[in-house]
C-alpha cells in the first residue's frame, strides 16, 4: 500500500501550528511539527513561517516530501477568538417576516432594518415586499463603515424570492451580503438569523485567512487540494467554505477533539473531557467511547443557537496570554483573567501580565513554568502594587479566577449534554449519561496547569504526546465531509436545495423515498466533482407534513438532510517521541 502524506495547519490567536504526517493504512506517524507566532497584521507571513519551520524540521528532502502531500486541511481559531473578544465585524441585519411576531425580537447587533412583506410557511407571498427603507438604510450602513450585511426572510428556504430581493437592494450600496437561505434549510427563523449574522461577522476574517494560506502553500510546492475543518469534525473544500464561513467558526475546538482521538488511546475508554488551552481561549468538548458528542441543537455562539451542525463544545476567553485586570474601585480588588488578549505573556516578551505570568509566579512542584519566569514575577509585582495587593495574592486570585471560569464553562456544557439523549458522531446513546472519567489536556500551556486542573475538577489529567500541536494533527487527519438539505413541496411541484440554489420540478406523487434518493445522489455527485469518491453518505433527518395546495387538494411537504460521516484517517502509532 502506498504511503500517503497529510498536512495540517492551525492558525490560532497566539500561534500558527503545522504538522506533517504519513501512513499507509490506519496507523499514522508524525514526521515533523512546527509552531510559530501568529502575526495578525501579516497572516501570509505566519503561514509561510510555519511551512518554513516545518521544512527545516523535515530536513533536506522537504521539497520532495511537500510535493507528495495528498491532503491539506486547515483549522483556525481566529474567528471564534474574534467573537469571544467582541472583535468581529459589525453587521447590518435586514429582516422580513410578514404577519406575526416582530422580527426585531430575534435580531442581533445594533444595525437592524425590517423590510415590510412576507411569505407563508409554504413560500407563498402573503404581503408584497417593500424595499425603499432597506435601500436607504444600506447607504447609511456604508457611510457608517459597516463592512458586512445579512438578509434573512422568515420562510426563505421555501421560497428565496424575497430574500434575494432584499440582498439585491443591499448590494446596490456596494456592501457584501449573506443570505440566510443559502446557509441552512431549516425553518427555524431565530436560528437562521443568528447563522446569517455570525456568517457575515466573520466572513472578512475568514477570507483573509484563506487568502493567506493558499498562495503560501503553492509557493512551498504543495499542490494538493486544500480543505477546511468544520465545527462538526469534518472537512470541506476551501472554495465551499468561502460560501459558508460560519461552518468553520468552531473549527479550532473540532481540531482539538479530532487530534485527541488520533493521539490518545484513553479517548476510546468511557467519557473524557477534552480541554484545549490556547493563548486566547480554552476550548472544551466531550468524547464518549471514542466518538465526539454532537450538539443536537446547533452550534452555540455568544448565547445564540445557530443552524450549524457542530460538536458539543464551549469556548471561554481564558488562555495563557489572556490579560489580568483588577477592579481598583472596590475595597478588595476583583481580579479577572480575559477575555482580552493584547500580545504574548511577559514571560515571552509581552508588556502586560497574563494568566501564564500568574502561573509562573505561582507554580512549583509538578506544574511547570514557561518562558522567562523572572519577567513574569516582575510584571505581576508591578500590577499587584498598583492594585494594593501582594504579588502572591494577585497571582493566586488570577489563577483561581481562570480555573473557575473554565470549570463553570465545562459544567454548563455537561449539564446541557446530559439534559437530553446524547448523540455522538457514530451513535445515539439514549440512556448514557456523560460523566467524565478523565481530562485530556492539550494546548501550549497544558503542562503549566495540569495539577491545578486535576485538583479543581477532581479528575486525573492526561496530556497526550504532541499535545502542543493537537489542533494541527487533528486537522491533518480529519476526513472530508459535506451535507445538504432538500425540500420537496408536491403542492407547488418543486424540489429546492437552498445551499446550491437549485430548483427542480417534481410530480404530485413524489415520495419521501424519492427525496432521500435524490438528496444522497446530489451530495454524492457534488463530492465526486471534488474528487471525493469513497465517502459514506447517511440521512441525518427526514420529515413529512400533509398540507393543502392552492386548490384545496392534499399535498406533501418533505424535508431530507443527508451528510457524509465525519471521522479521522487514522491514529498515531504508540511510542512516538
Amino acid at each position: 500500500m502506498d504511503e500517503k502524506f497529510f498536512l495540517g495547519i492551525d492558525a490560532g490567536g497566539t500561534h500558527t501550528d503545522a504538522a506533517l504526517l504519513a501512513g499507509a493504512g490506519r496507523t499514522i506517524r508524525l514526521i515533523a511539527a512546527a509552531k510559530v507566532k501568529t502575526c495578525h497584521e501579516d497572516l501570509p507571513f505566519s503561514v509561510r513561517e510555519a511551512l518554513t519551520a516545518l521544512g527545516s524540521a523535515v530536513g533536506s528532502d522537504s521539497t520532495a516530501l511537500f510535493g507528495r502531500i495528498s491532503s491539506v486541511t486547515l483549522g483556525t481559531t481566529l474567528a471564534v477568538n474574534a467573537l469571544v473578544q467582541n472583535r468581529a465585524d459589525a453587521v447590518g441585519l435586514a429582516l422580513s417576516a410578514g404577519p406575526g411576531l416582530d422580527p426585531r425580537r430575534f435580531a442581533l447587533g445594533a444595525h437592524v432594518c425590517v423590510a415590510p412583506g412576507g411569505l407563508d410557511h409554504r413560500g407563498v407571498e402573503v404581503s408584497p415586499l417593500r424595499l425603499e427603507k432597506l435601500a436607504a438604510r444600506a447607504l447609511v450602513w456604508r457611510g457608517e463603515g459597516i463592512p458586512a450585511t445579512a438578509c434573512v426572510g422568515k420562510f426563505s428556504p421555501r421560497n428565496p424570492a424575497h430574500e434575494r430581493a432584499m440582498a439585491a437592494a443591499v448590494a446596490t450600496a456596494g456592501l457584501p451580503v449573506t443570505q440566510g437561505c443559502r446557509l441552512a434549510g431549516s425553518l427555524n427563523f431565530p436560528r437562521r438569523i443568528a447563522t446569517a449574522y455570525y456568517n457575515a461577522a466573520v466572513e472578512r476574517l475568514h477570507h483573509k485567512f484563506l487568502n493567506a494560506v493558499e498562495p503560501a502553500l503553492a509557493n512551498a510546492g504543495i499542490c494538493a487540494k486544500s480543505m477546511l475543518l468544520k465545527a462538526d469534525g469534518g472537512a470541506v473544500p476551501i472554495f465551499l467554505s468561502r460560501r459558508c464561513p460560519v461552518q468553520s467558526i468552531l473549527s479550532g475546538p473540532a481540531g482539538s477533539v479530532m487530534g485527541v482521538l488520533a493521539m490518545s488511546p484513553s479517548a476510546g475508554q468511557g467519557c473524557s473531557l477534552v480541554l484545549d488551552i490556547g493563548g486566547t481561549t480554552t476550548d472544551i468538548a466531550l468524547v464518549l467511547d471514542g466518538s465526539p458528542v454532537i450538539d443536537r441543537d446547533g452550534m452555540l455562539l455568544n448565547g445564540r443557537r445557530t443552524l450549524v451542525r457542530s460538536l458539543a463544545t464551549a469556548s471561554v476567553g481564558v488562555g495563557g496570554d489572556s490579560l489580568i485586570t483588577a477592579d481598583e474601585t472596590t475595597d478588595d480588588a476583583v481580579v479577572r483573567v480575559g477575555p482580552l488578549r493584547e500580545g504574548p505573556a511577559m514571560a515571552f516578551g509581552g508588556n502586560r501580565p497574563t494568566l501564564l505570568d500568574a502561573l509562573n509566579a505561582r507554580n512549583s512542584g509538578t506544574d511547570a513554568a514557561a518562558g522567562d519566569a523572572a519577567a513574569s514575577r516582575a510584571g505581576i509585582a508591578v500590577l499587584a502594587e498598583a492594585c494594593g495587593l501582594s504579588p502572591a495574592d494577585l497571582a493566586r486570585q488570577a489563577v483561581d479566577n481562570a480555573l473557575t471560569q473554565v470549570r463553570k464553562a465545562a459544567q454548563n456544557l455537561l449539564d446541557g449534554v446530559n439534559a437530553r439523549p446524547i448523540y455522538t458522531l457514530t451513535a445515539l446513546r439514549a440512556l448514557h449519561e456523560a460523566q467524565p472519567a478523565r481530562i485530556l489536556l492539550v494546548g501550549g500551556p497544558a503542562t503549566c496547569l495540569r495539577e491545578r486542573l486535576s485538583a479543581v475538577f477532581g479528575l486525573p489529567v492526561e496530556i497526550p504526546v504532541h499535545a502542543d500541536v493537537a489542533n494541527a494533527i487533528g486537522a491533518a487527519l480529519t476526513l472530508p465531509t459535506a451535507a445538504l438539505e432538500i425540500y420537496a413541496d408536491t403542492g407547488q411541484g418543486l424540489l429546492r436545495t437552498p445551499i446550491f440554489d437549485l430548483e427542480e420540478a417534481i410530480g404530485k406523487t413524489y415520495t419521501p423515498t424519492a427525496a432521500r434518493e435524490r438528496a444522497c445522489a446530489l451530495l454524492t455527485a457534488h463530492l465526486a466533482a471534488e474528487g471525493i469518491t469513497d465517502a459514506t453518505v447517511e440521512v441525518l433527518e427526514e420529515d413529512m407534513f400533509a398540507t393543502l395546495d392552492d386548490r384545496g387538494y392534499g399535498a406533501k411537504d418533505i424535508r431530507v438532510v443527508c451528510q457524509t460521516v465525519p471521522g479521522i484517517a487514522g491514529r498515531l502509532a504508540a511510542g512516538l517521541p
